[in-house]
């Protein structure tokens, strides 16, 4: 088991090096690196280099109602040139159908047939052409015709992309580097934009349809009270305002080839000139060459930007926009010309931006936590298990090391969640060299060689490495699954520590004990303190231990106390889970929450009295810091666009009260996305219970499935409870710290049942409640280090890693106390009841002061 030939120890050797070389990059700026370097970074995320992460919703009932509306008007037409009379042709968007109703029976089939070419062909799943709508008629003459729904969904998954590729153009456009822009389920546009310092504008940019059309005003018709037959009434620049514009689109924007802001060189005001392509140009040059003297719309969103007269043809292609233009509203108008127009509007649903500012604050609380955290744990190992604790320690290093490199490799994003990834896993990444250094001890105890105590201990060590490790990765993937954002990172972050982890540990510590075997050929392990030593022998030795060796306490006898204190304890705690309640995050709750910075000492009166007159709700506005920071909270506004609206206001309040206030960070959730992701967010608690039971059941036998389950629900509710009486907010961080709790009292629970399993097998006549305490005895120290090394690396996040992690940390740090206590009073008294007929089918028959065999 300590051998290794000579290529697995090159291949190690070659793989920590390679992970040094592949991670020391990320020490350097991309830009020392030549162009030709195939450097790969680990990209910091946008609450720690500041940035907007927007969450883009394309309304599909536009692009429905806008396919109804072209339906008409195609109708219309068609049944003109098949001289069918009809009445009452009207659109359904409700029930996605357009109908009319023919006033001839005897023209029901031409219409119908004439209605039918108004069908698009979309390709089936078969491959085959089908139209996009069903055209059906009734008796009375009326007919309907019906979008499919697989034409529905051809038009939304064509919105979207088209989406997606406009999305970009303006991106583009605006000069932002590194942007990611993705789809995101079936109707929406995910859109992170690193370093941005002006997210408002945007914002605005994406959220603009920027559809232009031209159209011919009908001045007869401006003075009637309702619009007449092919005429609509649209806003214009000013207050009030209001023009009477054909419907029919004389020349569209689609049909542009460029666009620029400039200067007028008569007036001095800012203009947008735009260039045609030659069907824009021909159709253009035609309009104005036959509507000379009448005035010309130019049409943006549904409202009129200008309609000059005109004066005389316009032959070029080429024309100018004037209004009421700045330099930077003339070149936004630019920007969405030359990107093109979407196909519907863009509703932002989820907004998360941090200044930088921020970001640097949250990069230095994660560095300080990091190093803290680091410390405790080395030294803990190091003075708790001597010589193999100092190895334990080199390796957690390179597990860092791999965990940055492969992060380097899928050039994954850091966040600050995954900073607290990378803490936690400095606590359960000794997990395994705990297991296994606790089974050296307790062979070398038993009698065995130093080279068998060494070997013996790994072997026996594996299974139950791998066992806990699954319970954790379980624990993660329910939360990539279900979370959202940086939430993901901090899933990805744990999972590879996790499996990175169990190599270092298995192999890499493995490694190191045997070259120092070989070269020190020692008598005796150095597991145990002795006295009479050197000072250099003994600092190789353990300095303590948490628990004392040779223990025998008889904890089953607490065991229905323990979990009559238990279920009260969860129970009070689900009750004050309702009432007074636990106190949901804007992730869950919906809402707005912003960090505000004033350039001096803040007026907090002031503040408070423009934020309350917006008539926002009941808006929370508390000094955050120090006298010129604050933090702001307001409930849900409504609907989506409300919250953008609010948002907005807000702003604007603010900086007329204290000009050269700067925002700090923003999030605004609206409802639809709350509920999906509190949803999300139980449905990954529900599958880690349920995958944790599979697996455990299948492992073991069910009566650890049900007891392991039902423990990490006492478990949960009980941090829950703690979480109300504190007033943590229950949120997506929180979420995750939760489910990591779930993942190490798993582990937890499977290193007992794991050695229940071992005495099971071993002491087949001692009565049941015996061999659990054995066992909870003989793991007890293994418990107690593990859930040291992780409190050693929470409590940093808790004391250092700002606010934006507090909760998430004080979570875990009260869970891993609950779940050390849940393991031998809730989860081993469980499996003793329910398994005394089924694990010990002759207790019944055994001697009752059977004891354990030699």
């Amino acid at each position: 088991m300590l051998h290794f030939a000579r290529w697995k120890t090159i291949a190690i050797l070659m793989v920590c090096l390679a992970g040094v070389l592949v991670s020391i990059p990320n020490l350097l700026p991309r830009a020392v690196f030549p162009d030709w370097f195939p450097v790969r970074q680990v990209n910091l995320g946008l609450d720690l280099r500041g940035g907007s992460y927007l969450l883009l919703e394309v309304d599909l009932n536009t692009v429905v109602r806008e396919r109804l509306d072209s339906m008409v008007d195609a109708a219309r037409t068609r049944l003109r040139t098949a001289n069918v009379r009809y009445v009452n042709l009207t659109a359904d968007p409700a029930n996605r159908r357009m109908g009319l109703r023919v006033t001839d029976p005897a023209q029901v089939p031409a219409a119908v047939a004439a209605l039918r070419e108004l069908a698009n062909p979309i390709q089936s799943n078969t491959g085959q052409s089908i139209p996009d709508m069903d055209v059906t008629s009734l008796p009375d003459g009326q007919i309907w015709a019906t979008l499919t729904e697989a034409g529905l969904r051809a038009k939304a998954s064509s919105a979207v992309e088209q989406s997606i590729e406009i999305v970009r153009r303006r991106v583009d456009e605006t000069g932002v580097s590194e942007a990611l822009i993705a789809r995101q389920g079936q109707n929406r546009i995910l859109v992170t934009l690193p370093g941005i310092e002006d997210p408002d504008r945007i914002k605005n940019l994406l959220g603009r349809t920027a559809r232009m059309t031209f159209h011919l005003v009908d001045e007869a018709a401006g003075l009637a009270t309702t619009p007449p037959p092919g005429v609509m009434f649209l806003p214009g620049e000013r207050e009030g305002e209001r023009f009477a514009v054909r419907r029919r689109v004389e020349v569209d924007g689609a049909n542009l080839t460029n666009a620029r802001a400039g200067q007028d060189s008569r007036t001095g005001e800012w203009v947008v000139n735009f260039t045609f392509d030659s069907v824009g140009t021909r159709r253009f040059a035609q309009i104005t060459r036959e509507n000379v003297g009448r005035p010309f719309a130019v049409v943006l969103d549904e409202k009129v930007i200008t309609a000059p007269v005109i004066r005389e043809p316009i032959l070029g292609g080429q024309g100018q926009i004037s209004g009421s233009f700045t330099a930077r509203s003339a070149n936004d108008l630019a920007v969405l010309l030359r990107a093109g127009a979407l196909p519907a509007p863009l509703t932002v649903v989820e907004e998360r931006t941090v200044g930088p500012e921020l970001g640097a604050d949250a990069i230095r609380a994660g560095t300080i936590a990091l190093a803290v955290g680091t410390l405790f744990v080395f030294l803990y190992m190091g003075l708790a298990y001597g010589l193999f604790g100092w190895f334990a320690n080199i390796a957690l290093l390179f597990n860092i090391i791999l965990m940055v490199a492969f992060m380097s490799l899928i050039e994954a994003t850091l966040t600050l969640p995954g900073i607290a990834g990378i803490v936690l896993t400095l606590g359960t990444a000794l997990d395994a060299n705990i297991l296994i250094n606790e089974r050296i001890r307790e062979e070398v105890r038993n009698g065995r060689t130093p080279i068998n105590a060494l070997e013996a201990g790994y072997t026996k060590a594996s299974g139950t490495i791998l066992d806990s490790n699954v319970t954790n990765l379980i624990a993660m993937a329910c939360l990539y699954a279900f979370g959202s954002g940086p939430v993901k990172g901090f899933a990805v972050t744990v999972a590879v520590g996790t499996v990175v982890q169990m190599w270092t540990a298995t192999v890499l510590t493995r490694l190191f004990m045997s070259w120092w075997y070989k070269r020190t050929r020692p008598k005796e392990l150095p597991v145990f303190q002795r006295s009479g030593l050197s000072l250099v022998e003994r600092l190789r030795r353990p300095l303590f231990r948490i628990f004392p060796d040779n223990t025998r306490i008889p904890f089953m006898k607490g065991a229905r106390i323990g979990l009559i204190v238990s279920a009260l304890l969860s129970s009070a705690s689900i009750a004050i889970a309702f009432y007074p309640g636990l106190e949901k995050g804007i992730d869950f709750e919906g809402g707005i929450e912003m960090e505000v910075r004033t350039p001096g000492p803040g007026d907090i009166g002031a503040l408070r009295g423009a934020v309350g007159g917006l008539g926002l709700g009941d808006a929370t506005l508390l000094q955050f810091g120090d006298n010129s920071t604050f933090a702001l909270r307001l409930p849900a506004q409504g609907d989506e666009g409300a919250v953008q609206v609010a948002v907005n206001r807000v702003r604007t309040a603010l900086e007329q009260v204290a000009p050269g206030t700067r925002i700090l960070r923003v999030e605004a959730v609206g409802n639809r996305i709350s509920d999906e992701l509190f949803i999300g967010g139980m449905m990954a608690l529900g599958l880690s219970f349920l995958a944790m039971l599979i697996y455990i059941w299948a492992r073991f036998e069910w009566q650890f499935g049900i007891a392991a389950v039902t423990t990490l629900i006492l478990d949960v509710t009980k941090t829950i409870g703690f979480m109300v009486l504190f007033q943590i907010e229950f949120n997506l961080t929180t979420i995750a710290g939760i489910l990591t709790v779930i993942g190490f009292s798993a582990n937890d629970k499977v290193v007992v049942f794991d050695r229940m399993r071992e005495n099971l097998r071993k002491f087949k006549q001692m009565p049941l409640d015996q061999l659990v305490d054995l066992s909870i005895n003989e793991t007890m120290n293994r418990s107690l280090g593990t859930s040291m090394t992780l409190l050693l690396s929470a409590l940093p996040l808790a004391l250092f890693g700002g606010d934006t992690l507090a909760g998430f940390a004080w979570v875990m740090v009260v869970g891993i106390v609950i779940s050390a206590g849940s393991s031998v009073f809730i989860a081993a008294p469980i499996v003793l009841f329910t398994g005394r007929t089924r694990l010990r089918r002759n207790e019944a028959e055994a001697p009752a002061g059977a004891k354990p065999a030699p």
